[in-house]
C-alpha cells in the first residue's frame, strides 16, 4: 500500500524560503507522478507542481512557477517542494498525492488516490 509522509511545514516570513518532503513508500513509482498540492481555508484544493517520477518531467500551477522547484531523489523514495520568494498567499495545508502518471491529468486532484497527511505552510506580512 503506497504511503506518503510530508515533513518541512512552518511558519516564514514573506520573501522567505522553505523546503517540504514527501517520503513516498509502498511500491515502486516507475510508473507514477507525484504531487503536491495545497488547500488554503474556505479554498478548494489546487494543483501546485508535479514530477513524472521515470523521466522527471515536471509541471507547475503559474502561480508558483519561477518560485517553486519539484524534485525527487531516487535513492531517497522522496519528493521534494523548494519554495522560495514565498508570499502570504502561499499560506495553506501542502499535500503530497502519488497515482499512476497521465498527461492529461496529471494537475487534477480527483484523479490522485494517495495522499499524505499534509503539511501546514503559513507566510507571514
Amino acid at each position: 500500500q503506497v504511503q506518503l509522509v510530508e515533513s518541512g511545514g512552518g511558519l516564514v516570513q514573506a520573501g522567505g524560503s522553505l523546503k517540504l518532503s514527501c517520503a513516498a513508500s509502498g511500491r515502486t513509482f516507475s510508473t507514477y507522478a507525484l504531487g503536491w498540492f495545497r488547500q488554503a481555508p474556505g479554498k478548494e484544493r489546487e494543483f501546485v507542481a508535479a514530477i513524472r517520477w521515470s523521466v522527471g518531467t515536471t509541471y507547475y500551477a503559474d502561480s508558483v512557477k519561477g518560485r517553486f522547484t519539484i524534485s525527487r531523489d531516487y535513492a531517497k523514495n522522496t519528493v521534494y517542494l523548494q519554495m522560495n520568494s514565498l508570499k502570504p498567499e502561499d499560506t495553506a495545508v501542502y499535500y503530497c498525492a502519488a497515482d499512476f502518471f497521465r498527461a492529461a491529468t496529471v494537475l487534477i486532484p480527483t484523479y490522485y488516490d494517495y495522499w499524505g497527511q499534509g503539511t501546514q505552510v503559513t507566510v507571514s506580512s
